[in-house]
């Protein structure tokens, strides 16, 4: 048995549990926010959400439990069947995460969180993220999903970043810049959202945030 511990709001614990759910993963889910007491450091070196609970131990960031989980679950698998369609997949993951999500986090205290960022930031953070978002669009190939015909780790991963990634570039810039240069995304969005497990994941995001909100 899997235990996801995290919590909703985060785009990393969605992209963890959309794998669980496509790759029919028996788990339980424990709600834990970050934190650097003793105890949460023991399962998590730096403290951070998502890791999960394993019958082997605990194991944290989200690419390694992500591949763990094809590894040690090879039913329903998520990552194509060649070596090179493989590394495709994680080359797509990793310029994702590293040149744009990364990135774009940088404006989430202010879009999401009600604090500020500074014009400056505001103004770096939309000169790298522009090139980081066309360079991912020459990686991908709608069609309907992300990489090919059928769904992949990189839509797993895709989906819970790029609702944050739009959703804060709205509010800072007032306009999507995922959108602006990713040409068939709306498209994609709404195939991936035709997807139960991918509705059962939103409907917990949302009411997650609303909460969250509620708190401040």
């Amino acid at each position: 048995m899997i235990t996801l511990y995290g919590f909703a709001v985060s785009n990393y614990y969605n992209k963890i549990k959309l794998a669980l759910l496509e790759k029919n993963i028996t788990f339980i889910e424990e709600s834990i926010a970050p934190s650097q007491n003793d105890d949460m450091l023991k399962r998590s070196p730096l403290g951070k959400i998502p890791f999960i609970g394993t019958a082997d131990g605990y194991l944290s960031e989200s690419q390694a439990i992500l591949e763990y989980l094809e590894d040690a679950f090879p039913e329903n698998p998520l990552y194509p069947g060649t070596a090179f369609e493989r590394a495709k997949c994680r080359e797509f993951i990793q310029h994702l995460e590293l040149n744009i999500e990364l990135i774009a986090r940088r404006l989430y205290k202010e879009a999401l969180m009600g604090g500020t960022v500074s014009e400056e930031t505001k103004d770096e953070v939309k000169e790298r993220i522009i090139p980081g978002l066309k360079g991912l669009d020459r990686l991908t190939h709608f069609s309907p999903y992300i990489l090919g015909d059928c769904l992949s780790a990189a839509d797993v991963v895709a989906w819970p970043h790029f609702g944050l990634i739009s959703l804060a570039t709205q509010k800072i810039y007032g306009s999507d810049l995922v959108a602006d240069h990713i040409p068939g995304l709306a498209d994609y969005l709404k195939t991936m959202e035709s997807r139960p497990f991918v509705q059962q994941v939103a409907k917990s995001r949302d009411a997650a945030f609303k909460a969250f909100l509620e708190k401040k």
